[in-house]
């Protein structure tokens, strides 16, 4: 399975020979990042915010997608969706492999939701707090699902990301396993160790 992170929560994940994007940005919905434009079989949003919801900016190949999505309801925030509504986490599986896509998970997940995702071989979380989950709960969830691969996501860095979230580094600092790949690129496969995968955007 190859996860490619396309910057804030937006990824191309690819597996089976069919892709799937979830949350795509609208332009210039997002400081620093460039404009989208990606071609995919399938798309997903998590919720019908600006910075995840640019479906027309997929262009989808018309090919039926085999790949198994789970959805899974929960919320934008910390008040049963009152500040911001729901959201929609989504475990995509292929290859023999589950990658799960939290979109703005906003609290920490119920007995439920955690069942669900327990166990998964990738997660992609955001970290940034302020609109999400904060790094310190991002991290409590990532324990309590047992993760292999922990992705972050929706967070600030550089000249990246909005002024009023967190930076990447109040999560990577409360991790001990945590790599830094040249590339926007990540190779899932079922012998790949236990690590928080950190991808550059863009390269």
């Amino acid at each position: 399975m190859r996860i490619k992170w396309l910057g804030h929560s937006c990824f191309l994940v690819t597996a089976e020979g069919y892709s799937v994007v979830f949350d795509p940005y609208e332009d210039g919905s997002v400081p620093g990042l460039a404009p989208l434009r990606v071609t995919a079989d399938a798309v997903y949003c998590s919720h019908d915010h600006h910075d995840h919801n640019a479906r027309s900016l997929v262009t989808l190949t018309g090919r039926d997608c085999p790949l198994r999505v789970q959805e899974l309801a929960c919320y934008h925030d910390d008040r049963h969706g009152l500040l911001r509504g729901r959201n929609t986490v989504r475990i995509l599986s292929g290859e023999g492999l589950r990658a799960a896509h939290l979109g703005d998970l906003g609290h920490m997940p119920g007995k439920k939701l955690l069942e669900a995702l327990r166990g998964v071989d990738a997660l992609l979380i955001p970290v940034g707090g302020y609109f999400t989950i904060d790094a310190p709960t991002a991290k409590a969830v990532a324990e309590a699902v047992g993760a292999r691969v922990v992705i972050p996501m929706h967070y600030r860095l550089g000249g990246m990301g909005y002024d009023v979230i967190g930076t990447l580094d109040a999560f990577t600092d409360l991790c001990g396993d945590v790599r830094y790949y040249a590339g926007d690129t990540f190779e899932l496969g079922a012998d790949t160790p236990a690590q928080t995968a950190v991808l550059t955007y863009g390269k």
